[in-house]
């Protein structure tokens, strides 16, 4: 499986085959496994082994320590990254003061109301497609003139479901 790491602003491709790791096409040894009943990882590349404690905050975001330094990472896998990139995709291309279903899909939660005065990206409506969750947020800052969706409904690719003032 592909993965895309962003680690300090550098993104890096991960990826793993069974026992076999690459990253950025070089094959490295490397492994990371749980030490049973603690919240620690042990991770080795090319022999040498750390241990991390590793948090999540969500949505492929993690909090990694060791050895005193803590830093930020976010993992994304290839499936996951194709589909923010086709919510981004639409969220950009909403100038006219909409949001529009960027996939067919499932309204789980609609999370403006008519009146709502929004920063830019802040959540507007969560959309189910493909088993995934996908938050949609407003491109830019503005006022919810209407919701055309609620939840349970069904949406088709392109269908407007937010309008701004």
């Amino acid at each position: 499986m592909k993965y895309f790491v962003l680690i300090q602003g550098v993104e890096r491709t991960i990826d793993v085959d069974g026992d076999r790791v690459t990253v950025d096409g070089s094959l490295v040894q490397a492994t990371l496994r749980q030490r049973a009943g603690t919240p620690l990882w042990q991770l080795t590349i090319g022999g040498r082994a750390t241990d991390v404690v590793l948090q999540s905050r969500g949505r492929g975001r993690w909090t990694a320590a060791a050895g005193g330094d803590q830093i930020d990472v976010e993992v994304v896998d290839e499936r996951t990254r194709h589909i923010r990139s086709l919510t981004a995709g639409a969220e950009r291309a909403t100038g006219g003061g909409v949001i529009r279903a960027p996939m067919p899909g499932l309204v789980v939660r609609v999370l403006a109301q008519a009146g709502d005065s929004l920063p830019a990206g802040a959540g507007v409506l969560v959309l189910e497609a493909m088993k995934m969750e996908n938050e949609l947020r407003a491109a830019t800052a503005g006022v919810v003139k209407a919701v055309r969706a609620e939840p349970g409904q069904a949406v088709e690719k392109g269908q407007v479901l937010v309008e701004f003032e």
